[in-house]
């Protein structure tokens, strides 16, 4: 197995599993982070649903129906992750895909959620889905990475990748130049910025979104709870969070007022919501490739170039990043990637 220097930008969820299943496999690893701590960017502001059962065009089933596999076999590896397999309890939204759900009548979903005080007359439940903490995660993964040698730069920010010819050799920061044979981009909607210098357009936006975070005396919900009203779940028997689609900048529909909202919502939607108390309201700016679909590989122009677009990064961050680092240490694609590729566009 040749080693090889690869440096990861970004310390997000995605950079950290990249981070983790590279040095687990004796690359030369450095991870270059802007912020003074890990998962500091969209990843603190996810609402970190394990959501393999929604709708997406059939070329990327196979990676949706691994991903919770995927999660099973880093926790037998790592006894200290805590994944919260709950399920996944929705109605009132648009369908699942038909294989993966079972139908749930009134006195069911009693029996599961009982501090509801309506409930519909038919739900549909995903057992086998779940949820984390976003932030214990990545910070998890690159500990284990830096146990295999990883090294993490915090508080460095990327100024320039630098190129000889079509090839990337190294990346210049404000704490001095990192030499690469591979730069793994996981720098989520700074990606353009960096890439747009060498000539490389990557096709992805910002899409944001809210999280709800709220203080509670006890635990109100069991699984994890989406339809028309609500989207929540609870992070710890004490803390539970909620998710909400960010709107616009106004007063009326602006992130705090919609946030204040989705409060206002569970408060009376729980029995014993009148406990609940408003922590706080983050946007995370996601990255969202055009056609929503992952962008990962090698660029087909710019040597020593890989990127890892994606979303749900949550859900789909620890496969892609089993089978990226694959690629970059067996210099083979996977099949699996296939429709990730930059070429599609």
């Amino acid at each position: 197995m040749n080693k090889q220097k690869i440096v990861i930008i970004g310390a997000g969820i995605v950079g950290a599993c990249m981070a983790y299943h590279l040095a687990k496999r004796n690359q030369d690893v450095t991870v270059i982070e802007r912020h003074s701590a890990a998962a500091r960017e969209v990843t603190e502001k996810s609402f970190a649903w394990i959501h393999t059962t929604h709708r997406v065009a059939p070329e990327y089933w196979h990676l949706y129906d691994a991903a919770v596999e995927e999660y099973h076999t880093l926790q037998q590896e790592l006894s200290e992750l805590n994944i919260h397999w709950h399920g996944a309890l929705t109605w009132d939204t648009p369908p699942l895909r038909d294989q993966h759900f079972q139908k749930l009548n009134r006195e069911q979903l009693e029996a599961l959620e009982p501090s509801l005080k309506e409930y519909p007359h038919e739900a549909m439940f995903v057992s086998e889905e779940g949820a984390v903490d976003p932030i214990a995660v990545t910070e998890l993964l690159l500990s284990k990475a830096q146990e295999y040698g990883a090294k993490i730069q915090y508080d460095t920010n990327v100024t320039q990748l630098k190129q000889e010819g079509s090839r990337l050799v190294g990346v210049h920061t404000t704490k001095g130049f990192v030499e690469s044979d591979v730069v793994v981009l996981a720098a989520g909607t700074g990606t353009p910025e960096l890439c747009n210098p060498l000539g490389c357009h990557v096709p992805v936006t910002s899409s944001p979104s809210i999280l709800i975070r709220m203080k509670t005396a006890n635990k109100l919900i069991h699984t994890l709870i989406s339809n028309a009203q609500f989207e929540a779940r609870q992070l710890t028997d004490y803390t539970l969070l909620a998710a909400e689609d960010y709107i616009d900048e106004s007063e009326e529909n602006g992130p705090q007022a919609v946030g204040k909202r989705a409060y206002d919502t569970l408060r009376r939607s729980l029995k014993h919501g009148n406990q609940l108390e408003l922590e706080s309201i983050k946007v995370g700016w996601r990255p969202m490739p055009d056609d929503g679909y992952p962008i990962v590989g090698f660029h087909d122009h710019m040597n020593g170039l890989y990127l890892t677009l994606m979303h749900s990064a949550i859900t789909l961050a620890p496969l892609i990043a089993n089978l990226a680092a694959s690629e970059i240490i067996d210099g083979k694609s996977r099949n699996e990637l296939d429709p990730c590729r930059l070429s599609r566009f």
